[in-house]
């Protein structure tokens, strides 16, 4: 659990700092350039990442049952995660209507898979790893939303199409393929 913890804290930590102290980023970001701002924020998010999996995987070998779910929640989490992965991707499709209307997608994907995994596992390491997320994501949204908007795009109607085709097709090969072969749980 100590290498989970500390993990999160690492990589939620580095992705907290405009959330923080976003005055103090563009200082850094002043003084290194933006280039090796970003690659030092690659680095420490990289080892964080790590670290998470690593101490998840740890918390998966020994146990400790808080609450067990039941198992209809299963196909809850499937449905949760069909908007999560369209909101992710159109977090990167240009000129799709999801992004000009929310503004921040991704955040928004984070919270439906954190919120959906928190229902289906009961776990002590799942609720210490998906209740960090949606904190997160909760808080970053709301200080991503006080920042000004970026001027997007207009939006249209082949990027939105583009931007939930490929969400639907990423969730179908997650969630038939990759996600027992990554995570070792099939979704169903």
């Amino acid at each position: 659990m100590t290498v989970l913890l500390i993990g999160l804290l690492i990589f939620l930590g580095a992705h907290s700092v405009r959330i923080l102290a976003d005055d103090w980023r563009g200082a850094q970001i002043r003084r290194m350039g933006e280039l090796p701002w970003k690659a030092a924020y690659s680095v420490v998010s990289i080892l964080g990442l790590a670290m998470v999996i690593w101490g998840y995987g740890q918390t998966r070998l020994d146990p400790v049952w808080i609450w067990q779910p039941p198992v209809a929640l299963r196909h809850v989490v499937s449905l949760f995660m069909i908007p999560a992965f369209v909101l992710l991707v159109a977090a990167y499709v240009p000129r799709n209507h999801l992004k000009a209307r929310l503004g921040h997608p991704m955040i928004l994907a984070v919270k439906l898979w954190a919120f959906a995994h928190l229902l289906a596992n009961g776990r002590l390491g799942d609720i210490v790893l998906f209740g960090a997320f949606l904190v997160w994501a909760i808080f970053d949204f709301r200080s991503a939303r006080r920042r000004p908007r970026a001027e997007v795009p207009a939006p249209s109607a082949a990027g939105t199409v583009t931007a939930v085709v490929v969400g639907l097709v990423a969730y179908l090969v997650f969630a038939f393929y990759l996600h027992t072969w990554l995570i070792g749980v099939p979704v169903m």
